[in-house]
């Protein structure tokens, strides 16, 4: 219907109710009648309950301003930029991190001459852990799941023909994060680049670990504290660098719902935020360089809300709780990463169709920059030619299929919007049951948010165990035979170990033995001043040609190391 003026006339809410009730009555029960219904509920990945149809009825409650807006004003639900893709592209960032700095320098020069726009950088288990590759017990792992470091001498190999001052570097580390961030800013500054001109990001989200990833060293206060002299440091010296990626991408990996991802990672977000300011540091003066990371999982649907959603609680909480007033510091940024956990061995080109649904999901709900899995990940590093696949996966979709042309295309979609809405409340509640705890890292303590994640993940494999959630190729629609998918192996030079303990004890013999006891000395005793930022000391440690190990073991000898509350 049209008013006088010729503009439409909205349906009054009784007339839309009344004609909803109806079309259940007649149209909707006589196709049941027919063809039933394939389940007896329909939910979410995550349990949300799914209406058979959306209507304006769904929406009533959702202000189109205050909870919708436009693309790049505030609560940024439909993107942190205007233009977003019709200006800058996502970032295109396949990870990358295998053998020695050498083998992963050459496959980023493989991957930015097929297309790659940004690097990514994972390590092997002795530098995740704060051990050098001679370890006694570690040294078996070197080079195995992610690359080798020990010295700033490995991380200018790693970087070799690498112009730091144009390309971004995304660098997934944790529990050692402190000191790979000081070896990025000396590896720039030794060839003459100024800490303003690096940009990039390096993971450094230390709570995530004690809740989904495990990859800790020290009790979580300390942690956070290191966490927190890494951001102050980054804004006074690596100022487009961002200190901090909060993780929701490893708790949902574990087995979280996406709320829970949400909620949790938003959690951590707002702690290291609460804890700088306890320092004296101001929100606004370090949360626009925090960037998040968040799984995209196999819902589709789903996934788009879970961004927006996020986007949209993120700048209401630090406006709202921690008072922040640059438009900054409430603009979520967040690099997506194809849900590894949904890759499957079995049938692995299978997942190149998981990969690309995934990666529109992300699209769609406007991730800045994205990571697609290769198809064989569920068994191996990346063969060559996978990872190819998984770079021209997002090249075709930013320049076949349109979807980066329109800016937010499923804003207003009464279900998206009624799903943005119920995924936020969600996280929401999480995050005020969290607080009811004393904060996250008292939830840590005391195993709350483990057995919070452990519950969902059960809940998870249990569907899937019982046929409830279909897994093609795993549970249904299973190959009788397991032939060769002809993909290639691939295979780690089996004298990584060797060349990378060559170089670990070349360093050590050519440097200052003096220099490097009393950087390590210093290193030591700041480690027992809390209100001292250690960053300044760990730089220069990293200078002297301290390795990993050394320097972490500083900080073990002062706080210890962590064991976590048992979780079941």
């Amino acid at each position: 219907m049209a008013n006088e003026d010729g503009t439409c006339k909205d349906a009054a809410p009784e007339a839309l109710a009344d004609a909803e009730a109806a079309w259940r009555a007649d149209q909707l029960a006589a196709d049941y009648a027919r063809i039933p219904p394939r389940r007896t509920e329909f939910t979410t990945l995550s349990g949300l309950e799914i209406k058979d149809v959306y209507t304006p009825s769904d929406v009533a409650s959702i202000d189109p301003l205050a909870d919708i807006g436009l693309p790049g004003v505030y609560p940024f639900t439909r993107g942190v930029r205007a233009s977003m893709y019709r200006g800058r592209p996502w970032t295109i960032r396949q990870v990358a991190g295998f053998g020695q700095a050498e083998d992963t320098n050459a496959r980023y020069r493989y991957l930015l001459g097929h297309g790659e726009t940004g690097l990514s950088t994972d390590f092997d288990l002795p530098t995740l852990l704060g051990h050098d590759s001679d370890h006694q017990v570690f040294s078996r792992e070197v080079g195995k799941i992610g690359v080798a470091i020990d010295t700033v001498e490995d991380a200018h190999a790693l970087f070799d023909g690498i112009p730091l001052d144009e390309i971004s570097t995304s660098l997934t580390i944790n529990a050692s994060a402190a000191v790979l961030l000081a070896m990025y800013r000396v590896v720039g500054d030794e060839r003459g680049i100024g800490g303003d001109q690096l940009t990039g990001t390096i993971q450094n989200d230390i709570l995530k670990e004690y809740t989904a990833q495990n990859e800790y060293i020290f009790p979580p206060d300390p942690s956070v504290r290191l966490v927190v002299d890494s951001m102050a440091y980054a804004a006074e010296v690596m100022p487009r660098f961002n200190p901090v990626s909060v993780s929701g991408y490893h708790i949902r990996e574990a087995g979280a719902t996406a709320p829970e991802e949400v909620g949790l990672t938003l959690a951590a977000g707002i702690t290291y935020l609460e804890r700088a300011r306890q320092r004296g540091i101001e929100p606004d003066s370090v949360a626009p360089r925090l960037s998040f990371f968040f799984d995209v999982h196999n819902d589709f649907l789903e996934e788009i809300a879970k961004l927006r959603a996020a986007r949209r609680l993120w700048a209401r909480l630090t406006r709202e709780r921690l008072g922040c007033r640059l438009p900054a510091s409430s603009m979520l940024r967040v690099h997506a990463q194809t849900a590894g956990v949904t890759l499957t061995a079995q049938q692995p080109l299978n997942n190149v169709a998981r990969v690309t649904v995934q990666a529109l999901a992300a699209v769609l709900g406007g991730a800045q920059s994205l990571h697609t899995n290769s198809l064989d990940e569920a068994f191996q590093i990346p063969s060559e030619e996978a990872i190819k696949v998984a770079v021209r996966t997002q090249q075709i979709l930013l320049h076949e299929t349109g979807v980066g042309d329109v800016v937010d295309p499923l804003g207003g979609s009464y279900y998206i919007e009624r799903l943005t809405s119920d995924i936020e409340d969600e996280a929401r509640a999480l995050i005020e049951r969290i607080d009811d705890h004393g904060g996250l890292v008292e939830a840590i303590k005391s195993g709350y948010a483990g057995q919070l994640i452990a519950n969902s993940s059960w809940e998870q494999q249990r569907a899937i165990e019982s046929g409830e959630r279909t897994v093609v190729g795993v549970n249904a629609h299973v190959d009788e035979t397991s032939g060769d998918p002809g993909i290639a192996a691939f295979k780690l030079d089996p004298g990584v170990l060797e060349r990378q303990l060559a170089r670990l004890h070349q360093t050590r013999a050519s440097r200052s033995a003096p220099r490097v006891r009393e950087a390590l000395g210093e290193v030591r005793r700041l480690a027992d001043v809390e209100e001292a930022n250690l960053m300044p000391a760990i730089e220069e440690a990293v200078r002297a040609r301290c390795t990993v190990g050394e320097i972490c073991n500083e900080l073990r000898d002062a706080w210890g190391e962590y064991r976590p509350p048992t979780t079941f």
